[in-house]
């Protein structure tokens, strides 16, 4: 079947997000109405025990004054540093791809660094490209539809695949894979480069920087993407035609922080452009700056075998896994490079309100590292 053919029987996209419609369209089913999520003990037990982590949500943590004080907080005196990173990342894909590309970002962490590029080549460059945000799931793959309806819609377009940072590497493997998948199934060929603003598991050539820095979007959970939810794939709910699902938290528009992050962060996009441009050229004239060396999946082995971990997927390095550990898992142990590290401020926050122990771990490549109590084997 032609995929102009499969394209027609694609349902077109609903409007879904806080995010406006010029920065990004969702191409996720809405599942809004359906009770998708569970507790996080309970949640825990059902992945442990073979459950899919995508058929079924967490409950969304709701921070507290302090700890979204402590996101104002990061956020000024990061976003600089963050608008450096998305920078740098626009012009090596400028340099590498051109601008005849759609950028496709991995919902959820994804998006709004998404948003982020689209902005900056907008102004930058003066030029628009398209930007969708699309599921993709670790065990599970990509959303076909989604592509296929990205390149339905802008025929000549690239795509560029976008994720906020990478740790052991284990979306970038998904995306290798289906890009495969995708040239096997119907012929079309993709580019599995990932572009990501810290790429602290150096599995990824397109980066803003390899440092295992604190991304204020990594703090928070839907009121900093948007307002949805991460993604699901339930044969019950999603058909042969439907695009990937997730949930639109409309009840917490007042709590959003979505676009205030977008904000504060593009204002600095002027101010850095030169410096990113010199840093990007000097990145791409030496490969060795970029090499794929997955040095930081070496070092989640050894912490598996240090502390006698029996699934790698109970592992999760960088201060962005980490996070989501302490906000939806449960937590064993949090592992830290150092303890005046400065972009571990939340984490011990979090860490102390859910009575969670942390120690340093010499010699890690990350800034922490969190691992999920061992129940029964299987993980996220």
């Amino acid at each position: 079947m032609s995929t102009e053919v499969l394209a027609s029987r694609i349902a077109s996209p609903k409007p879904l997000g806080s995010y406006n419609s010029e920065d990004v369209i969702f191409l996720l089913k809405d599942l809004s109405e359906i009770h998708l999520e569970k507790g996080t003990e309970d949640r825990e037990e059902a992945i442990q025990a073979g459950t899919h982590y995508s058929e079924m949500l967490p409950v969304e943590y709701q921070p507290t004054q302090e700890y979204i004080h402590l996101f104002h907080e990061t956020l000024a005196v990061t976003a600089r540093k963050v608008a450096f990173a998305a920078a740098v990342t626009a012009e090596q894909i400028a340099a590498k791809r051109g601008h005849n590309i759609m950028l496709a970002s991995l919902a959820r962490a994804g998006t709004p660094i998404g948003i982020l590029l689209k902005r900056y080549f907008k102004a930058i460059y003066q030029h628009t490209l398209p930007h969708y945000s699309i599921s993709i799931i670790r065990g599970k793959g990509i959303d076909e539809n989604a592509v296929i309806y990205m390149l339905n819609q802008h025929p000549g377009y690239e795509i560029q695949f976008v994720d906020g940072w990478t740790g052991k590497g284990a979306i970038r493997k998904v995306l290798t894979d289906a890009t495969q998948t995708i040239l096997a199934k119907y012929g079309i060929p993709l580019n599995d480069d990932l572009a990501v603003l810290a790429d602290p598991g150096q599995c990824s050539s397109t980066f803003g920087t390899r440092e295992d820095f604190l991304i204020p979007s990594a703090c928070l959970n839907s009121t900093v993407s948007g307002l949805m939810s991460r993604t699901v794939l339930r044969d019950d709910l999603i058909g042969p035609h439907d695009f990937h699902g997730a949930k639109f938290y409309k009840e917490w528009l007042s709590d959003d922080l979505s676009n205030h992050f977008i904000d504060t962060v593009s204002a600095y996009f002027q101010e850095v452009a030169g410096e990113a441009q010199l840093v990007a050229n000097q990145l791409l004239n030496d490969s060795s700056k970029t090499e794929e060396t997955w040095k930081g999946l070496n070092d989640i082995k050894r912490i598996q075998l240090d502390f006698g971990i029996p699934d790698l997927n109970l592992v999760k390095p960088g201060v962005g896994e980490t996070t989501r550990v302490l906000l939806r898992r449960v937590p064993w142990k949090i592992l830290i490079d150092r303890w005046d590290n400065p972009n571990l401020r939340h984490i011990l926050l979090l860490a102390a309100d859910r009575n969670v122990p942390v120690e340093v771990y010499p010699n890690l490549t990350y800034s922490c590292c969190g691992i999920i109590k061992p129940l029964k084997g299987g993980g996220e």
